[in-house]
């Protein structure tokens, strides 16, 4: 007796009219709108190879920086602060510019694990509090004694939870450190209910790696120039203050990626042009109620998050039972030229991760489901 050998997944070919317009679901880097990349190609004679110190240079980060102030409805007095290394850099520049002694971290995933790790090994802190949510779920977030200053994310990109922006009840005087990473510019937020709203802008601001960028309260502020003046030794690199004042000269301390500067602007400015911050999370929130809506409606896939309060609007986590493997269909996507649906490898579940940012079409989104499902088909017949 025969048997049938199984579909191998990059054989499965997807019918051209089901495709979506643009196959780029990446959570991180994301997709970038091509309009965007010719923009940065058309100034390349007298923007890029230029010293970041230079006018033609600095009115694109002030353009940046009032951008950036804009779509974040920044309250009176609060600053928007520019650095080089993306937001693994700024953990630790704020371990030595925004922690005083100790602080408060709610760790549910990856990126908010790794905070935790760099506040628990510097020397010049003690070791901070930590409450832990299994994941996919959210822990509260709650005053502790002793901390002055709550760390957690605005969205957990390694399990598509999404948070609440606030304070805690009854700890006013310490400061609020947010990672926006995945959410700025796709999550609406109050900026005042925060002191530093961080983030690199490779996700929903669609653009590269390697900077970081900060929305920071005159709380902040002051925290800053005080543990400055108080002597505190930081290696230049990491030194908030230096980042402050250069970026008060809209300028970076040291040599900015030119080309991410100019993509993130471009991208804050769409955003701005088309109706802000409301309009961009709501491209996003159409997105999620489709991918979300398919998934609930499937017999053999479901959202991981089970909590419709904390699924992540902006990264949607998609698992599958053991009839289907998720890598076999993510690999038959990329087989058709729709990529980077990979599952987060550390969570380690039989599961789809769908980057849903603004620069994202929703009516993609609706393609993609489809292709997902004609792919399923072929590998469990």
């Amino acid at each position: 007796m025969s048997t049938q050998a199984p579909t191998r997944p990059d054989t499965i070919a997807i019918p051209a009219a089901m495709l979506p317009s643009d196959g780029r679901f990446g959570s991180g880097p994301s997709k970038f709108r091509p309009s965007a990349a010719q923009a940065l190609a058309d100034r390349a004679v007298d923007f890029l190879g230029t010293s970041h110190r230079k006018p033609v240079v600095r009115r694109v980060v002030a353009r940046l920086k009032a951008g950036i102030a804009d779509l974040l409805g920044a309250p009176d007095g609060y600053e928007v602060v520019m650095g080089n290394g993306g937001a693994t850099a700024f953990w630790d520049a704020a371990s030595f510019g925004l922690i005083e002694q100790r602080s408060h971290h709610l760790s549910l995933g990856e990126f908010s694990s790794k905070f935790v790790a760099v506040t628990a090994s510097a020397p010049h802190l003690e070791d901070p509090s930590v409450r832990v949510g299994d994941f996919g779920t959210c822990p509260p977030l709650e005053a502790v004694d002793g901390a002055d200053a709550y760390c957690y994310p605005h969205n957990e990109t390694s399990t598509g939870v999404m948070l609440e922006v606030g304070r805690p009840d009854g700890d006013d005087g310490a400061l609020v450190l947010v990672d926006a990473t995945s959410a700025a510019g796709g999550l609406r937020f109050d900026a005042s209910r925060c002191d530093a709203y961080y983030f690199a802008p490779q996700k929903a601001l669609s653009s590269d790696g390697g900077l970081w960028i900060a929305l920071m309260s005159p709380a902040a502020v002051e925290r800053i120039e005080r543990l400055s003046a108080s002597g505190r030794w930081t290696p230049a690199f990491l030194d908030l203050k230096l980042a402050l004042d250069n970026s008060r000269k809209d300028q970076t301390y040291n040599t900015p990626a030119l080309a991410t500067v100019f993509l993130t602007a471009q991208q804050v400015d769409w955003i701005n042009g088309n109706g802000g911050l409301d309009w961009a999370a709501g491209r996003s929130d159409r997105s999620a109620d489709i991918l979300y809506g398919w998934a609930e409606a499937s017999d053999i896939a479901s959202p991981f998050v089970t909590d419709t309060a904390i699924r992540s609007r902006v990264v949607g986590t998609i698992d599958f039972d053991d009839r289907v493997s998720a890598d076999d269909i993510s690999a038959a996507l990329r087989a058709n030229g729709i990529v980077d649906t990979d599952g987060y490898r550390k969570l380690g579940r039989n599961q789809l991760r769908i980057g849903m940012f603004p620069a994202v079409e929703p009516s993609d989104v609706e393609a993609l489901t489809s292709c997902i499902d004609h792919i399923i088909e072929r590998l469990i017949t």
